[in-house]
């Protein structure tokens, strides 16, 4: 008997948000949904990921970055919630919107800087640039530039954990671009009917390279989209780190309890174009404005640490200092490390089985 989707949802799937409203004051000190370590962690990791896409951008406009370029800025409170609550066990696959996700779960930035500027410091020894990185070692199993190609290997991840009994979860992220891919819901049937442990991370900026997604869904609530695969979802306020946090930690314990495959879509924004070569001109600078002034990730953390007197102005701009020398660091190995040899051009092309 197939299980009541609504019936067998958790707690979280009734909070629904908006990365378009206004942003609320920041909670009392006995409410703030974190410890004080934790919310001067997220601000650290996200401010990372901003100034670390900041640089990427600016070697990009050097020419020191070929191809294609998708930066992750606005979106950081995504990935750093969603890690926040996985363990060393858990799996993780993503799009090529991946910078972030990298960082979040802990490859070294220079080797993600160098691998974005081919060079042999890289993690994929400067042959897979932006979007074809990977690190065994984080359980980290890929960017990928084929649009919705990383889903159906997320739950084959998934497979794993469930066939080894290690306990893991498979977080598998895409964009709402890609779910509208026949593929997503080929995954979908066989992890609800194999009840594998995977969380499908729908990250909802609006916009699918220039297509809004009021015009490209039929049915804009995708968190439902595993409706008539009985996988239950959530909608969350993907602009707010602690929101995240919490939610994944309720999707990752269904998962655990063997319950199936679990949605949430997070409802976040970008700040840049699809891409580096992308102008944007499908939406209006006061729109971009809006969402920077009301509903910043890294502001409203910054906002709550600060009214909550966890630290001051001077702390948070060591914190801002650290991380842009750790930035320069990165860009300085980048570009001082060897671009790959030609007889790289005929090595890790077949595995020997």
């Amino acid at each position: 008997m197939a299980r009541s989707t609504k019936a067998a949802k958790p707690a979280a799937s009734t909070r629904k948000s908006s990365a378009n409203k206004s942003k609320a004051p920041a909670k009392a000190k006995t409410d703030l949904g974190a410890s004080p370590e934790e919310l001067l962690d997220f601000y650290h990791q996200m401010l990372l990921i901003r100034r670390f896409e900041e640089k990427a951008g600016q070697l990009y406009g050097m020419g020191l970055i070929g191809g294609f370029c998708h930066l992750y800025i606005g979106q950081e409170a995504v990935v750093v919630g969603m890690r926040a609550a996985s363990t060393d066990k858990d799996t993780v696959v993503t799009s090529y919107r991946d910078h972030g996700h990298m960082l979040a779960y802990g490859m070294d930035s220079k080797g993600v800087m160098a691998e974005l500027t081919g060079r042999r410091g890289g993690y994929s020894k400067g042959k897979g640039g932006s979007m074809h990185m990977f690190s065994r070692e984080k359980n980290f199993f890929g960017g990928h530039g084929i649009v919705a190609a990383q889903m159906p290997i997320g739950t084959g991840l998934a497979f794993a954990h469930q066939f080894k009994g290690d306990g893991g979860v498979c977080h598998a992220y895409c964009g709402d671009g890609a779910i509208n891919q026949g593929q997503v819901y080929e995954a979908f049937n066989m992890a609800s009917l194999w009840k594998l442990p995977v969380v499908y991370v729908i990250e909802n900026n609006r916009y699918g390279m220039g297509t809004a997604v009021e015009r490209a869904s039929a049915m804009t609530e995708l968190h439902r989209r595993g409706d008539s695969f009985g996988i239950p979802g959530s909608q969350v306020d993907g602009m707010d780190v602690v929101e995240v946090r919490k939610a994944a930690q309720e999707a990752n314990d269904w998962c655990r309890s063997g319950q199936g495959p679990y949605i949430l879509e997070m409802k976040t924004y970008r700040y840049r174009g699809h891409s580096m070569s992308d102008p944007a001109k499908y939406r209006d600078k006061e729109e971009v404005s809006k969402v920077r002034k009301e509903s910043d990730p890294i502001d409203t953390v910054r906002d709550r640490i600060l009214q909550a007197g966890i630290a001051d102005e001077a702390r948070l701009k060591d914190i801002d200092k650290d991380v842009k020398s750790v930035v320069t660091a990165a860009a300085e190995f980048a570009q001082q490390s060897q671009e790959p040899d030609l007889s790289e051009l005929y090595t890790d092309v077949y595995m020997e089985a």
